[in-house]
């Protein structure tokens, strides 16, 4: 009974993140002042400084974070993971680090490459977790044999992680500025897309 109480919060709890990842998204978009989600990152939102920005941190950045970490306490003794798979579970974490990472260190406006203390910080971050969360999801997919965890769901994590891999390197690029922003919400639906996966194919009881 338990178990099922709990495999049933931790989808709600996946869901309910990647819902409100959207709606972030799509709210901050529309108040932020000059703000042009083709070709600015997602964390300038909430650069210092600028309009709406400690609003966005907190009201946006840290509940996706604290969903995000939420799951993973509740999912955790239900993951079907062991070995590589269960490293790639452990790395998961560096998600909500990195959203809640972005209300405590945001980055500055326009998100300049090492422009101030807080900013290297930031871009450190990203980096880690960026990498992290890339290798977590195609080590995840190598969970052992379930009838629940389809050859396809494990092909769409490999190619979710090499995405979020290599668009994190194409966006820095100065050619695809102006569409940087673009890039950087595809490689999000892509995880969004592996975060539901993930909830509802790699974790549940014994019998589900």
């Amino acid at each position: 009974m338990e178990s099922a109480w709990r495999l049933r919060s931790a989808r709600a709890l996946a869901t309910l993140t990647v819902v409100c990842g959207a709606l972030f998204y799509l709210i901050g978009d529309a108040i932020k002042p000059g703000y042009a989600s083709t070709s600015q990152f997602i964390s300038e939102l909430n650069a210092t400084g600028t309009p709406w920005a400690s609003h966005l941190g907190y009201l946006g950045f840290l509940p996706m974070g604290l969903l995000c970490a939420a799951f993973l306490v509740l999912a955790h003794p239900l993951a079907r993971v062991r070995g590589a798979s269960r490293l790639g579970w452990w790395l998961l974490w560096s998600q909500p680090a990195a959203w809640i990472g972005a209300v405590m260190y945001p980055c500055d406006p326009g998100c300049p490459i090492g422009s101030s203390p807080a900013q290297l910080i930031h871009d450190g971050l990203g980096v880690v977790t960026y990498m992290a969360t890339a290798a977590a999801m195609v080590l995840v997919s190598l969970a052992p044999t379930h009838p629940a965890i389809t050859q396809w769901s494990r092909i769409y994590l490999r190619c979710a992680g090499f995405m979020f891999f290599v668009i994190f390197f194409v966006m820095l690029a100065p050619e695809v500025a102006f569409i940087r922003g673009l890039l950087q919400r595809l490689a999000d639906t892509a995880l969004a897309g592996a975060w539901l996966l993930i909830a509802y194919r790699f974790i549940g009881n014994d019998d589900q």
